[in-house]
């Protein structure tokens, strides 16, 4: 029976260090997991990406195909955009898609697809004034904004720890993965 599709979309915040991590929880709920960074995240990763495709077993995609090119990657059930920076958040929020992971996420958004976006931002930059918009923007087309108590709540400059990103309650905001399209046609 085919597992439910999880797009795990990073941007380059500390914690897309341990995406093997994210991907293995994901995994561990019953999701098959395709993994997307930001160029600038794939960079950091640039060491573990083959490790990453081969516990995926989909290709890690941080750019956008070619004219032309197949798309190899099973389509997305669900998405969570977790670490999702500032440039990210706003991005998503004003349509700006100069990263696939930020187009594909729009793109997804526009499909009904669920979206879910956790932040990874510290009180400095949460404070910025387009940062309350992007958020309410993207709460306002069913964006699950996955940001206060229990969630991702943002430390001061510099004291934020990679380690207690809440990646668990990320994936738990999901919820389990439903049954495959198509199952409850089927007549038992």
């Amino acid at each position: 029976m085919p597992k439910r599709v999880l797009y795990l979309l990073g941007s380059a915040a500390a914690p897309v260090l341990d995406a093997a991590g994210a991907v293995r929880l994901g995994q561990a709920s019953g999701w098959d997991v395709v993994l997307g960074l930001t160029p600038t995240a794939a960079d950091w990763l640039a060491d573990d990406l083959a490790g990453l495709e081969e516990l995926t077993g989909h290709p890690v995609k941080s750019r956008y195909r070619r004219p032309g090119d197949p798309d190899v990657l099973p389509p997305a059930d669900a998405v969570l955009f977790a670490p999702a920076t500032l440039n990210s958040v706003n991005s998503l929020a004003l349509g700006i898609t100069t990263s696939w992971v930020v187009g594909y996420a729009a793109e997804a958004v526009g499909k009904g697809i669920p979206v879910s976006v956790m932040p990874c931002t510290n009180t400095a930059l949460t404070a910025h004034p387009q940062f309350g918009r992007s958020v309410d923007t993207l709460r306002g087309a069913g964006v699950r904004v996955l940001l206060g108590p229990g969630l991702y709540v943002p430390a001061a400059p510099g004291e934020g720890d990679p380690a207690t990103y809440p990646w668990a309650a990320a994936l738990g905001s999901l919820g389990p993965p439903q049954r495959p399209r198509g199952e409850d046609l089927i007549h038992k």
